[in-house]
């Protein structure tokens, strides 16, 4: 069965959320041992070596950059918003962290509509409200941090990331949308990391390595899922890289999660169930 644009669309963002998690596990991995800056032009770097083929295998038009001023702002978040991630989950329960970057599809609305001129539904609102008191929930008073800051930084930056997706040539491929990215962040990462080098192991270059991979992987699929529709329609499934960091930080690093915890990423999460399934799941009236 061939599956609607929404649909397609809420797929590949659960998808990249997975990649998105995994490429978390690997930055608080690092445990603070590299310095952000470094870690960003490493990441880029790395980014780059990746995409470069496949960037290259396309014919000559298709690997144009499109829109500077676009792509520009663009690679200037992902530099910001790599940074400001570092820090967050060095600092912060990677569940917790990642709590606060799930704002980011709770910015997108506004955005959407200032950006874009899209107009969401009620009930969109609605369950972007839902999924902020979530949020509220897993951060709760006593596991602020002043890294929290940072995560919030984070999510903005993502947010503004992927409204603008929609501001890119409909043309222009993945490959290609990921290699100007990478490309046009270097004039600012490169010095920046030159001035704060400082000796690294092997074991954190492979950690770089894979969050560089892993991030390609949501980059790629945020970019063909906002393409399929409107942000505010499949925004709400940014939520389902919750379930993964939970998970993942009870596997990795023994953080456990609590039942105000699990209630709160059940609060994130239902909003994203598709209608006809919540339908189902209603009591028929006798």
């Amino acid at each position: 069965m061939k599956l609607s644009a929404v649909s397609l669309g809420i797929l590949l963002l659960v998808f990249g959320n997975l990649s998105a998690s995994l490429s978390d596990v690997a930055v608080k991995l690092l445990n603070g041992e590299v310095h952000p800056f470094q870690y960003m032009f490493l990441r880029q770097i790395l980014s780059l070596v990746i995409i470069l083929p496949l960037w290259l295998s396309q014919a000559k038009p298709k690997r144009a950059v499109g829109s500077w001023k676009i792509n520009t702002i663009r690679a200037y978040l992902v530099l910001a918003g790599s940074s400001m991630l570092l820090v967050a989950l060095t600092y912060l329960p990677l569940a917790t962290a990642n709590a606060l970057f799930y704002a980011a599809p709770l910015l997108m609305i506004p955005l959407s509509m200032l950006l874009l001129g899209e107009n969401p539904s009620k009930s969109k609102v609605i369950a972007t409200a839902v999924g902020f008191i979530g949020i509220l929930i897993v951060l709760r008073p006593t596991q602020f941090h002043w890294a929290a800051i940072a995560a919030l930084g984070t999510a903005t930056t993502l947010a503004l990331y992927n409204v603008l997706v929609r501001k890119l040539p409909e043309s222009q491929s993945v490959a290609t949308t990921l290699f100007w990215t990478c490309v046009l962040s270097l004039p600012v990462a490169t010095p920046l990391a030159w001035y704060f080098w400082q000796p690294i192991s092997m074991e954190n270059l492979g950690l770089i390595a894979a969050s560089a991979l892993f991030t390609l992987g949501y980059q790629g699929c945020v970019v063909m899922a906002y393409r399929q529709s409107e942000t505010h329609q499949i925004g709400l499934a940014e939520y389902s890289g919750l379930i993964f960091v939970a998970i993942f930080g009870w596997v990795w690093f023994n953080e456990s999660l609590d039942a105000l915890t699990l209630f709160g990423i059940l609060l994130i999460i239902l909003p994203m169930m598709p209608k006809p399934r919540r339908k189902h799941l209603t009591p028929m009236n006798p």
